[in-house]
């Protein structure tokens, strides 16, 4: 057994910024990433390692349960807590080769098809169950009212120049530092490009590194709009299933293993809610590595995870230079701030800049320097954890009316994060015609067949419902019955 007398791999810096429990997570996992700890080495109980680092056994036990939550250990009772077994040792990060410039702009931009999410052009307040919408009772909108206008009086000639089209700096720092502390990346400024939005990002991403034709693994069912975009841009979609530990990388090798690049979410699958496991995440930028493709991380909602310490994003394991992370402050401040966020590999910021100077107008600075000041001011980690709490909560009293009124028609499963509901249906009963009654009668759904890329047999009818503005078992038990209503045998 290690511990941290006998080896150099869990010192602590009080010096930086980076929590204790985080500190000891990534010496840990460095140590099994360097073949220094192996499967099946046994390392120091959570009280143990406390009394000798001087730690509350709390901070020990939080890196523990997200080295546990990854996969990375196991707890074997009487035998204590050892490194998981089939964890393939892994080399450290190697500087990544420039790559070439754009050769040549494409003359006409694609044009992307406009997916709303409930189907009307204008917005009129969220439907009850609308997915993506966080709870916007609950934004702190005098703080961002006092920064919006203190941001506007500070405004001078040069703010109102066109934005640079890879971001206002400041916010691109805000966003490195925020990634590195909460999402375990390691990213400098240079590497983020600030887009409009998830769409934009995806548009810079097929037009640097993408041509038409090439093939791209989704996952399936999966989010039904990146399908939309790919197909836009001329992309072959090679449809991955989803099962309990997320994207089956084995069938991506057997049906497509030449393809350029795979679109996952790895956090929190969409639509199941499924994280994807460790031995697939590890598979999946093994590939990446042999065929030199690249994996777009969507992290759409990855900082809400309730059962444990939010998951590291895949992009933490990236040795290759192959993951493109992309985040959003659509789904943690307001979906009309229009604002998103792209990490590239250091290898390709200059392509990058290539094409977002070609492509993109830039997002409005004024909106970029709001939100750099919110997290500078420490609102934006503030926020979330808020929300992390309440959304548990309405999560709950959600389930809780619903299961009240449905339960002998519906099942609901409960996933340890995101922002949505799954409701299994009960009997012989279609998801796309209650999902399509319920947009009829003023709520939102989507059915899980909605999101497949052809239809499958065997597949359960499940319809997605959001809980972030349901703020009382009373008003889910009201919406239960109205669904209840339209629960007819079809």
């Amino acid at each position: 057994m290690i511990t941290p007398s006998s080896a150099p791999l869990i010192t602590l810096d009080s010096a930086t910024d980076e929590p204790y429990y985080r500190q000891i997570y990534g010496r840990l996992r460095s140590a099994v990433a360097a073949g220094m700890l192996r499967p099946g080495d046994r390392i120091p109980s959570a009280r143990a390692l406390a009394a000798e680092l001087g730690l509350a056994r709390g901070t020990v036990e939080t890196a523990y349960s997200l080295l546990a939550a990854e996969g990375y250990v196991e707890a074997r009772g009487q035998a204590g807590t050892v490194i998981a077994a089939g964890l393939p040792a892994r080399a450290p990060n190697a500087p990544g080769k420039p790559g070439p410039i754009i050769a040549q702009a494409v003359a006409a931009a694609p044009r992307y098809p406009i997916l709303p999410e409930d189907g009307h052009a204008e917005p009129r307040g969220p439907r009850p169950f609308q997915m993506g919408i966080p709870a916007l009772d609950a934004f702190p909108r005098k703080i961002w009212a006092r920064l919006a206008a203190r941001a506007a009086r500070a405004t001078q000639a040069v703010d109102m120049l066109y934005p640079s089209p890879a971001g206002l700096m400041a916010l691109r720092v805000e966003v490195a530092r925020y990634l590195q502390l909460s999402r375990g990346l390691d990213c400098r400024p240079e590497q983020v490009f600030i887009t409009s939005g998830y769409r934009d990002s995806l548009n810079l991403i097929t037009r640097t590194l993408l041509k038409p034709g090439d093939k791209v693994w989704v996952e399936d069912p999966g989010y039904a709009p990146t399908g939309a975009l790919l197909r836009e841009a001329g992309m072959q979609l090679v449809g991955v299933p989803v099962d309990a530990e997320g994207m089956q990388v084995e069938h991506g090798l057997q049906h497509a293993a030449r393809a350029r690049a795979a679109v996952v979410t790895p956090a929190h699958q969409s639509p199941t809610c499924v994280a994807l496991s460790l031995p697939r995440r590890l598979a999946l930028l093994e590939w990446a590595a042999r065929q030199q493709g690249w994996i777009v991380e969507d992290d759409y909602d990855g900082e809400y995870r309730y059962v444990s310490r939010p998951l590291p994003a895949l992009k933490s394991l990236d040795r290759d230079d192959r993951v493109l992370y992309a985040g959003t402050f659509s789904k943690v401040l307001f979906p009309a701030i229009r604002l998103a966020y792209l990490v590239v590999p250091r290898s390709q910021v200059q392509r990058f800049e290539d094409s977002a100077r070609l492509f993109s107008g830039g997002a409005p600075a004024l909106m970029q320097h709001i939100v750099a000041d919110f997290m500078a001011e420490g609102h934006f980690a503030r926020h979330i954890q808020r929300m992390r709490r309440l959304y548990a909560q309405r999560r709950t009293l959600t389930i809780a009316g619903l299961e009240a009124v449905l339960k002998a028609h519906v099942r609901i499963d409960s996933p340890p994060g995101g922002m949505h509901l799954l409701l299994r249906l009960q009997g012989r009963r279609s998801d796309r015609v209650l999902a399509e009654k319920m947009r009829q009668h003023g709520m939102f759904s989507r059915a899980l067949s909605e999101c497949l890329l052809a239809p499958r047999p065997g597949v359960a009818p499940m319809i997605m419902l959001s809980f972030t503005n349901i703020d009382s078992r009373r008003q889910a038990g009201e919406l239960g019955r109205r669904i209840l209503a339209l629960l007819e045998p079809s």
